[in-house]
C-alpha cells in the first residue's frame, strides 16, 4: 500500500512540474507574471502561488503582452495548452485572438469556457456564446485545456477529449452582443478572473505557432 502511495505521489509531482513539449514555448515562468499585464481593475484578483496563476476576485483579465521569440505576440494559427484546476462553483475562461483593454469583459476574441460546477450552464471547453458545451468535468483536479486554431477552424480538447469543433462561416459577424468574437480580432491570449466566489488555477501555459 505504501509503495502504491509513493508511486502516486511521484506521478503527481511529475504532472505538476512544468514540462514543455517539443515545439512548444512556455508563456508563464511559474514564478511571477513576467510577460503578462493585468487589466486596470481589481488587479489583486491575480496572484502567483505554488507555480500557478491563481484567479480569485472581482472581474479582471490578465493578458499576455510579452515578446514571443523577440517580437510582439501575434498568435494567429496556434496550439495553446494550459493546465487548469477549478475549485467548486467557479467560473473562468481562456481568451484567444483578443487584445489588451483596461476594463470590462474583453471585446475582441473568443472565450474558451472554464466552468465545471458554477451556475452558468455553459461548461468547460465550449466556445462561449458560439459553440457552448453542457458537459461538466471535475473540480479539484488538474486537466489540460488544449486549443487549436488553424485558419477559421477552432478545436478545443479537454483532457484529450474533443469538446468543440467549429468553423467560422464566411458571413460570420459574431454572436449577438459579441461582434468582436471573430477570427483575427486580436493578437494574443488572456485569462479571466470572473468573481470573488470563483477560484481557478492556471499553469504550464505553452504555445506552438502553426504555419498559415
Amino acid at each position: 500500500m505504501r509503495f502504491v502511495l509513493l508511486l502516486s505521489l511521484a506521478a503527481g509531482a511529475l504532472f505538476a512540474a512544468d514540462k514543455t513539449e517539443k515545439g512548444f514555448t512556455a508563456l508563464f515562468n511559474g514564478k511571477d507574471l513576467t510577460g503578462w499585464t493585468k487589466a486596470k481593475e481589481n488587479e489583486d484578483a491575480f496572484q502567483v502561488k505554488d507555480g500557478a496563476i491563481v484567479a480569485n476576485g472581482k472581474r479582471c483579465h490578465l493578458y499576455y503582452t510579452g515578446p514571443f521569440k523577440g517580437k510582439a505576440p501575434n498568435f494567429k494559427n496556434f496550439e495553446l495548452k494550459v493546465d487548469v484546476m477549478t475549485k467548486p462553483v467557479s467560473n473562468g475562461g481562456i481568451y484567444f485572438h483578443t487584445a489588451y483593454q483596461e476594463t470590462n469583459w474583453p471585446e475582441k476574441g473568443f472565450e474558451v469556457q472554464v466552468n465545471n460546477t458554477h451556475g452558468d450552464w455553459k461548461k468547460t471547453g465550449g466556445l462561449y456564446n458560439v459553440q457552448d458545451n453542457k458537459e461538466a468535468f471535475r473540480d479539484n483536479e488538474w486537466f489540460t485545456e488544449h486549443i487549436v486554431v488553424q485558419g477559421k477552424h477552432v478545436q478545443v480538447f479537454v483532457g484529450g477529449k474533443k469538446v468543440s469543433d467549429w468553423n467560422q462561416p464566411d458571413d460570420w459577424q459574431g454572436p449577438k452582443g459579441n461582434p468582436g468574437r471573430v477570427i483575427g480580432a486580436g493578437p494574443t491570449f488572456a485569462l479571466q478572473a470572473h468573481d470573488p466566489g470563483s477560484t481557478i488555477m492556471y499553469k504550464n501555459i505553452r504555445v506552438k505557432v502553426l504555419k498559415d
